[in-house]
């Protein structure tokens, strides 16, 4: 017999926690054991005192408590490392999803071909209540740029249905508190090579006045954990992009800030260093939160000190092509165009493969 931990993260959920769990216990029977462990996330309402009842009821139900609100990301992490079972499942709290698609979800990993399985609501299984477009758009999108980071052919990224083995589980270390941990487990388990299914679920959506939390901002931060969670196990032309949008960025901040120092009369001699430095500053904050592995050969502050000396150099190279290309006859414009691009990508080989290397 398999046992299935099922990992319930609540906030403010008093209207549909008991019935989500007496439909979750439904599923056990002779072959599959349950354990379901509620987490209540400092729910405001009487959602820690439904789940203390039902656990006074049923011995497959745990509680575990927030004293401080944290997020969907949080509670998770608490749940998983709880988890004994052979299996780990999440299942939000309201009723949105059906637990008795977790049958489903659960064979291929019972018949020992999966590590991990995803529920789609996407694919043609099931009932799926219509709500908004603006939504289902957004999580088209988010599935297709994570797809093209983690190199997967998912149709439902933010799904909340993923099952995995605990062993899997529980040796992936989960960063994000709030709904960033969808890309961010989707990246770590595509990061390590994981053997992933994927099948169709029913879905019954809720709308914002019925209880529905996740809005534009976790959007928002759903596009920086892809990025962040995917960009160092990218192919080169892949992190390529995100670095010329880190070094646009800089560029833009370099000159935004020098200009602003001239406005305020400091001298140009002084006004152009401070600027530069300072956007090097920038471009590298943006390459370890954005991009590279922070650390990967050196400690930090001689990985400050390698960053500095790439940036020192390939300075002093732009000046020398520049001034070299104008000693011949080639147009201003033409000379610091060729420099300036040549730069970006010896600026980017030099973060990849000097400071920031992948590690073995």
């Amino acid at each position: 017999m398999n046992k299935l931990t099922i990992v319930i993260p609540c906030y403010n959920e008093e209207a549909t926690l008991k019935t989500c769990v007496e439909r979750v216990l439904s599923i056990q029977d002779g072959n599959l054991d349950l354990e379901v462990i509620i987490i209540d996330d400092a729910s405001l309402d009487k959602s820690l005192e439904i789940a203390e009842s039902l656990r006074e009821c049923h011995s497959q139900v745990r509680v575990l408590k927030h004293s401080k609100n944290q997020g969907k990301g949080a509670a998770l992490r608490r749940g998983f490392a709880h988890a004994t079972g052979d299996f780990v499942a999440i299942q939000d709290a309201d009723l949105e999803y059906d637990p008795g698609d977790l049958k489903r979800l659960l064979l291929p990993l019972q018949q020992g071909r999966a590590d991990v399985v995803i529920g789609s609501r996407f694919q043609s299984t099931g009932f799926h209540r219509v709500l908004y477009f603006w939504h289902y758009m957004g999580n088209r999108f988010l599935t297709f740029l994570s797809n093209m980071f983690t190199d997967l052919n998912l149709t439902d990224m933010e799904t909340c249905y993923k099952v995995f083995r605990r062993d899997v589980i529980q040796d992936i270390e989960i960063c994000e508190n709030r709904f960033g941990f969808e890309p961010e487990i989707v990246a770590k388990v595509a990061a390590r090579k994981m053997r992933i299914y994927e099948t169709g679920i029913s879905y019954h959506g809720r709308t914002y006045e019925e209880g529905k939390k996740i809005g534009v901002i976790d959007g928002i931060r759903a596009i920086y954990c892809i990025i962040k969670y995917n960009s160092a196990h990218a192919p080169l032309l892949l992190q390529l992009l995100v670095y010329l949008f880190i070094g646009g960025l800089s560029a833009l901040f370099n000159l935004a800030l020098f200009l602003a120092l001239i406005a305020v009369n400091l001298p140009v001699f002084a006004a152009a260093p401070v600027a530069f430095f300072l956007a090097a500053g920038l471009n590298y904050l943006l390459c370890i939160s954005l991009l590279f592995k922070h650390e990967a050969r050196w400690k930090r502050w001689t990985e400050i000190f390698c960053f500095s000396m790439v940036v020192l150099t390939l300075s002093i190279l732009d000046w020398y092509v520049t001034d070299s290309m104008l000693g011949v006859g080639v147009q201003p414009w033409l000379a610091k165009l060729t420099a300036t691009i040549a730069g970006f990508v010896l600026n980017f080989a030099g973060r990849r493969f000097v400071v920031f290397p992948m590690s073995k």
